[in-house]
């Protein structure tokens, strides 16, 4: 199975979340996983995955203008239906605690139920969602005033996220 992770990063936060999430896609050995910066992303190999995590950094609540950018070049793929029944996940860093994850996240969802995909999150019985993340993908806060970019929680985070996306579409591309 195809997995691609697209992320816009401007401070390096959401690059480490980026390689964390991969990270956790490549523990299943049928996994081959494609990591891009937004600035390299291709969209036409969209269509030739079988899932497809995207994130950025939160913008007052909304998404980075980059991947927000990349995500609005994706309309014949939409007219074309290229992205039905592939699996979606997103995530998002902001350098405040009530920097606006979940919305940012509910944005990065929306496009991808346009496309029809099959969009999954982080179950609560995920240890490493229980106390620290968010139901619609990995959220994690990056103050900027710490010497460390990502919390070994937020890495944890993004490696559950991984794990989680290449079980869902392992799951649904095994009777393909």
């Amino acid at each position: 199975m195809k997995i691609y992770v697209v992320y816009d990063s401007e401070g390096e936060h959401t690059k480490v979340l980026a390689e964390a999430i991969a990270e956790g896609a490549r523990e299943n050995d049928a996994a081959e996983v494609f990591i891009d910066h937004v600035d390299q992303a291709d969209i036409r190999k969209l269509k030739d995955m079988d899932a497809i995590i995207w994130g950025c950094p939160g913008h007052f609540g909304t998404i980075s203008s980059g991947l927000k950018t990349w995500i609005d070049r994706l309309g014949y793929l939409w007219a074309e239906g290229e992205l039905i029944n592939k699996v979606g996940a997103v995530f998002c860093t902001t350098a405040t605690t009530h920097g606006g994850l979940e919305m940012t996240m509910h944005n990065l969802i929306t496009p991808m139920f346009h496309q029809g995909m099959i969009v999954v999150g982080l179950p609560g019985n995920v240890p490493e969602n229980a106390l620290y993340g968010s139901y619609y993908g990995a959220g994690v806060t990056c103050p900027v005033d710490s010497d460390e970019l990502m919390s070994e929680e937020g890495i944890q985070l993004g490696r559950a996220l991984g794990r989680r996306v290449s079980q869902v579409t392992g799951n649904l591309t095994a009777g393909q």
